[in-house]
């Protein structure tokens, strides 16, 4: 598709004008998963900010506002720290960088965990502050009566299961889960218990392929992979470390670019242009009218 860019006077910066069309929807991403196949898988990134949305937006079926804006972003070890403002903050700008995709934003840490009713005031903050269409929390089966309790409410939700960043006190890292078998079958049992409550979309995160493979095959509703199986129902990575913006990232990541690289032989050029007074030039700056 593609895209034509207007510019907005009052900002000086490009907003999109897109051909006319409807934003996708949750049940639409739902019904990619029909009879337990889904014959094109969805596609999903992170986006943070208005203008990534632009580039990103027409090529995703979703777009996930992640709490992994904690590492990407602020610099932060883990997502723990990340607030709801920060997270609506953010949500936000991707709602008014996109047209196309479906919009989810997480949950932050201790926002929702202490009951159902907390959840929902997070929630409801969380979609009403951004315009995002949809929440993603982590956690299985002890999660499966908020999941419930929100989409009986109107809010859409995403489940997270397998290797949860959030719980990285508890699992003392972010090392592939479903190694035992009690683990494996947690993890699918987790799944189902979240498809059963109504989750629209399950994120299977640092799984085992098997595990990955049989807990797609076990729900109803689409998975997503990251760092699972190619024959989960979709994937989703984060933005920057596909983009290659970091030297080291996870092991289940394909850098397909080395944006990190570009960033700093232009910089470098730059920086060589304005010591050597070589930049402006005439063409970059404005000179009276004669």
């Amino acid at each position: 598709m593609s895209t034509t860019f207007q510019l907005d006077t009052s900002t000086s910066r490009a907003n999109p004008t897109p051909q006319p069309m409807k934003r996708l929807t949750v049940p639409k991403i739902r019904a990619h998963k029909a009879d337990g196949e889904t014959a094109k898988p969805l596609v999903m990134l992170t986006a943070y900010t208005a203008r990534q949305a632009q580039l990103l937006d027409a090529h995703c079926d979703m777009l996930l506002v992640g709490d992994s804006l904690a590492q990407v972003i602020y610099g932060l070890p883990t997502t723990i720290p990340v607030t709801l403002d920060m997270m609506a903050t953010h949500a936000a700008a991707v709602v008014r960088g996109s047209y196309h995709s479906v919009v989810v934003v997480d949950m932050p840490f201790g926002s929702y965990e202490q009951s159902p009713q907390q959840a929902f005031e997070s929630a409801t903050f969380l979609l009403k502050q951004s315009g995002a269409a949809a929440v993603k929390l982590e956690g299985g089966a002890q999660m499966a009566e908020t999941v419930s309790f929100l989409n009986q409410r109107g809010i859409p939700v995403m489940g997270h299961v397998g290797l949860t960043p959030q719980a990285v006190n508890v699992l003392g890292g972010y090392a592939a889960r479903g190694r035992s078998d009690a683990e494996a079958e947690k993890i699918v049992g987790d799944a189902r218990a979240l498809d059963e409550a109504g989750a629209f979309a399950i994120v299977l995160e640092g799984v085992l392929e098997p595990i990955a493979i049989e807990a797609t095959g076990a729900v109803s509703c689409p998975t997503i992979g990251i760092g699972a199986s190619a024959q989960c129902d979709g994937q989703v990575l984060v933005t920057e470390d596909m983009l290659g913006m970091f030297e080291r990232v996870p092991r289940f990541v394909k850098k397909y670019a080395d944006i990190a690289g570009v960033i700093e032989t232009t910089v470098a050029q730059y920086a060589e242009e304005v010591r050597g007074r070589s930049f402006p030039t005439p063409d970059q700056t404005y000179q009276p009218k004669s």
